[in-house]
């Protein structure tokens, strides 16, 4: 069969809501082979409401992710799961641990969970983040939840990728002072005070709630705190109606639609970028004119301002551009 018969096939399962279609487009995704694909079904994508969770280490964010797929599925919500997980310092694979424990909710023909390695991208979420969040849109999924490794400075892109961005705390980590510092108050619709069967769980409440009314009004939504405690499926029924509440509150204000736009400009730059600098690594790796720029500013004989000047007004010829001057 030729690739083209290959994917046409693909597609055609995919359509059909054959999950083993769709379990191999995000795999295609992940490893960054799936342009064409993506590029066939992105008039397939756009209805999902897709809900960030994030949080530190030890808050619970698995646990509350489970529970709260399996709330959406008893409102009769189809769901997608994606995973983001510490890559493994050996193999830069996923550790698979999310998945691991919501086993439970994978015989659900309505939810797909899928974990995939962050392979030591800055900030909790992987380069193919998007791509698997569009996979499972087109699929059809009416919601797909991202839970992102944790939280530091550059774990706020999780903003531009969600609808609802969910942050989790819990009491006697110490570390929400920081978590301000990252970014995170600004970014979250929701905060959720999990575990909150603890001592403490109160005063942290209060903190960001006090810290919420110093912060800007942001189009007419006020981020709400809420409390749970996903173990024992506390407080979730009250969550999913909050992250319900903030949706409509999107679609009425006119702000979803623009989130999405902000969305796939975000994703067009990334996109630009990855391919230039994935090109550039070609043809430094070939040798010639773009080695001799990098050798000369390593040598200081030439800046770095002047030598990417240099790389990025340069076009290899072509057919439209055989009179381009390459760098020198």
């Amino acid at each position: 069969m030729t690739p083209a018969r290959s994917d046409d096939e693909l597609l055609a399962r995919f359509r059909n809501e054959d999950r083993s279609a769709l379990a191999r487009l995000l795999s295609l995704a992940e490893n960054g082979r799936a342009a064409d694909l993506l590029d066939r079904i992105d008039g397939l994508t756009g209805r999902a409401h897709v809900i960030g969770v994030t949080g530190s280490a030890g808050v619970g964010k698995s646990t509350l992710v489970d529970r709260l797929a399996a709330a959406l599925r008893k409102r009769n919500r189809t769901v997608g799961v994606v995973c983001v997980d510490p890559s493994s310092p050996f193999t830069g694979g996923a550790v698979l641990g999310d998945r691991v424990r919501m086993s439970g909710l994978s015989v659900d023909p309505g939810i797909f969970i899928r974990s995939m390695s962050s392979r030591g991208a800055p900030g909790g979420l992987a380069r193919t983040t998007g791509d698997l969040i569009r996979v499972l849109d087109a699929f059809g999924k009416g919601v797909v939840i991202v839970e992102t490794v944790g939280v530091g400075q550059g774990e706020v892109e999780i903003a531009g990728m969600a609808d609802t961005v969910v942050v989790l705390e819990v009491p006697g980590l110490g570390d929400f002072i920081q978590a301000i510092k990252a970014g995170i108050l600004e970014i979250g619709d929701l905060f959720v005070v999990n575990k909150a069967d603890r001592p403490g769980a109160d005063e942290v409440r209060g903190h960001i709630e006090g810290m919420l009314e110093m912060s800007n009004d942001r189009s007419g939504w006020r981020p709400r705190v809420l409390t749970t405690v996903a173990s024992q499926g506390q407080g979730i029924a009250e969550l999913v109606d909050a992250i319900e509440s903030h949706h409509e509150h999107l679609c009425r204000s006119g702000s979803l639609e623009t989130r999405r736009r902000d969305r796939r400009e975000a994703e067009l730059r990334r996109i630009v970028q990855t391919e230039f600098l994935a090109r550039l690594d070609g043809e430094l790796a070939r040798g010639g004119e773009f080695a001799g720029v990098v050798a000369r500013v390593r040598e200081g004989r030439l800046s770095p301002h002047r030598g990417a000047e240099l790389l990025l007004g340069a076009r290899r010829p072509g057919p439209d551009t055989a009179g381009s001057r390459a760098p020198t």
